[in-house]
């Protein structure tokens, strides 16, 4: 919470001092028409002392009674209006800090989150960051707009009235007082208690979060699966959690709010009585001295004031530390180390070539076994490479190790000569596009989609980037054109115009490096066809990366890369490859139904690869056929 006002708390200063301010006038404020009242009771009707306020000289005091009474009145009134106001600055005041910190917090744990490495990605849910991001900033916010004034009101209110406790009789406050030890220790075992319980709250409102998220956005398989009861007790069981963890601080709150009433009862209870018989009997002992009447109505309306707000601490004490759990979250996502960063003396890449150099790259993710293993090729200014292979090849990873998406574990990927480590990110993602089998639009129209990432582009240029994508006639038969909003994720078109309006973004950042994962792998005959005739268009002149287990998208580019298990096992043009009757020449035969094309030895290694992978059964079935 130190972190929180050090580093947000500057820049808004002015409006938190004022609130803070006027919260602190407004509880001195507070005390006066009880003070008042005690001395109004003594000097105006039973005219037993002289009228004396605190803090005002004696000269400004009328000498008749009457208009002792109505300075009494006026000076009440003022108080009371005095504290409205009081009240309406420190909410204002608050309200602006509160909110503007809540702003700049969000807006740089998003930022800082945009910084971390895709392996954070890959292990975060993503309705635990939503969590952090919303849940949790807003508690920060709850925090300062109204349990900070409380606490600072507490503080005041308890320092303020034990004073004038003390002024109007010290004996007496004493038995006042004895409470707030008492009540300052059980309140320091309660926060100690109750502050892993917050940190597991916090935690499960993640996992619920994480687990609605996901099911709303598969709502389409879980119906046609016919799970929804299946995914209902998942739900249920994580809200179940949270119900356990939340109702755990709920049942240690009720047995610290109630001790806290009680102590307080118990105090004011004891002053009334003691009080009460001093002035029947006289002081009892160990106590000495005369007691007035208005003396003992002040002092119980100030005790009444005392007491409140110290059993009320709890509520402050379970806003300070909801808080506390929130802060520690979100601080542990901005202040998680990034991996992938510029160097001190990153190139920037202004003119690119687009020459794209594998040199012997290893890559794992985390400890786990090797996704690629000394791999190599080369793929000049203009040319096309392909990448193909079985699933789980590491052809996608080879793809995010160029756009540095994650870090090499041995080896080096080379941009023009330059190893990606030493060349700013920036530079280096600019000069790539990438267009994958799953498009992500966001949900907005057609316009702002293809305008992502190259804002400055004229009309003009955009209607050519889509015609260039075979997407211009599809996207004017929508019902507003380019300002048609298509949903989240673009669930209003087909895949294959989500693939063609990619393209269209793509061609309009106009990127000297391209590459295509699986672009035309999930759709029918006739729209690939337009894909590919669009997918020529972008790849002319570009330095081209493909990614394909449709190999006769790429049966015309310059090289062929075949990898398994990681590593490349061959490597050539397509009719090289087939003539090799290797591992590529049993791909294109499966797909081409060329059984020509395949060996024995390598069909047998393939079907080897498959039941290894229990993709079909270990022993052939004995049906008494030819098997």
């Amino acid at each position: 919470m130190v972190r929180l006002f050090s580093e947000y708390g500057g820049e808004n200063l002015p409006w938190f001092v004022v609130g803070l301010t006027a919260s602190v006038l407004g509880r001195l404020v507070a005390v006066v028409p009880a003070l008042v009242l005690g001395v109004a009771i003594d000097a105006v009707f039973f005219q037993n002392t002289a009228y004396r306020l605190p803090l005002v000289p004696e000269a400004f005091i009328p000498d008749t009674v009457t208009a002792q009474f109505w300075l009494s009145f006026f000076v009440v009134i003022a108080a009371f209006v005095a504290g409205v106001g009081l009240s309406w600055v420190q909410g204002l005041g608050l309200a602006v800090y509160s909110n503007r910190v809540q702003h700049d917090v969000r807006v740089d744990t998003y930022e800082a989150m945009q910084r971390l490495d895709m392996a954070f990605f890959d292990d975060k849910q993503t309705g635990e960051i939503l969590s952090i991001l919303n849940s949790d900033v807003r508690n920060l916010r709850t925090f300062l707009d109204s349990t900070l004034s409380g606490g600072l009101q507490l503080v005041v209110s308890v320092v303020g009235i034990a004073g004038v406790l003390v002024y109007l009789n010290a004996q007496l406050a004493v038995v006042t007082l004895v409470a707030v030890p008492l009540l300052t220790a059980f309140t320091v075992w309660f926060m100690r208690t109750i502050r892993p319980m917050y940190r597991a709250v916090r935690e499960s409102v993640g996992a619920l979060n994480t687990r609605i998220e996901n099911n709303v956005a598969g709502m389409e398989v879980i119906k046609a699966s016919t799970t929804e009861a299946y995914e209902r007790e998942r739900v249920a069981d994580a809200s179940m959690d949270y119900y356990d963890r939340a109702l755990a601080v709920i049942r240690l709150d009720y047995v610290y709010q109630p001790t806290m009433e009680l102590l307080a009862g118990v105090a004011f209870a004891a002053t009334f009585a003691i009080g009460g018989v001093w002035l029947i009997f006289g002081p009892p002992w160990p106590f000495t001295g005369p007691l007035l009447v208005g003396e003992f109505v002040t002092f119980l309306f100030m005790t009444q004031r005392f007491i409140d707000p110290l059993s009320g601490a709890g509520r402050i004490v379970n806003a300070y530390e909801n808080a506390r759990a929130s802060g520690e979250r979100i601080f542990g996502l901005a202040d998680r180390e990034v991996r992938v960063t510029d160097g001190p003396d990153a190139v920037v890449l202004d003119t690119v070539e687009g020459r794209v150099e594998f040199d012997h790259v290893s890559f794992a993710y985390g400890a786990g076994r090797p996704v690629l293993e000394s791999v190599s090729f080369v793929a000049d200014p203009g040319e096309t490479v392909a990448l193909v292979g079985p699933t789980g090849a590491g052809k996608s990873t080879a793809a995010k190790l160029l756009l540095r998406l994650y870090e090499v574990t041995d080896g080096a990927v080379r941009v023009d000569g330059h190893d990606v480590r030493d060349v700013a990110i920036g530079s280096l993602r600019d000069a790539i596009g990438y267009v994958s089998q799953d498009v992500y639009l966001f949900d907005g129209t057609v316009r702002e989609n293809v305008l992502y990432g190259a804002f400055d582009a004229t009309e003009s240029e955009m209607v050519a980037a889509a015609r260039a994508a075979e997407a211009h006639e599809f996207i004017e038969r929508l019902p507003d054109g380019y300002d048609t909003r298509i949903g989240e994720r673009g669930i209003k078109l087909s895949g294959g115009q989500r693939q063609r309006l990619s393209i269209a973004r793509a061609m309009l950042q106009d990127p000297e490096i391209l590459v295509l994962d699986e672009a035309t792998s999930s759709v029918d005959t006739e729209t690939e066809l337009l894909i590919q005739r669009a997918l020529d268009r972008l790849t002319s002149g570009r330095t081209t990366l493909v990614i394909a287990h449709r190999l006769s998208t790429i049966r015309h580019a310059d090289t062929i890369v075949v990898l398994d298990e990681g590593r490349v096992v061959e490597s050539g043009t397509h009719d090289e490859l087939v003539a090799q009757r290797g591992l590529y020449a049993t791909l294109w035969g499966i797909q081409a139904g060329d059984t020509d094309a395949i060996s024995a030895d390598a069909l047998q290694r393939f079907v080897d690869r498959l039941r290894a992978a229990d993709v079909i059964e270990t022993e052939p079935a004995t049906d008494g056929g030819d098997g």
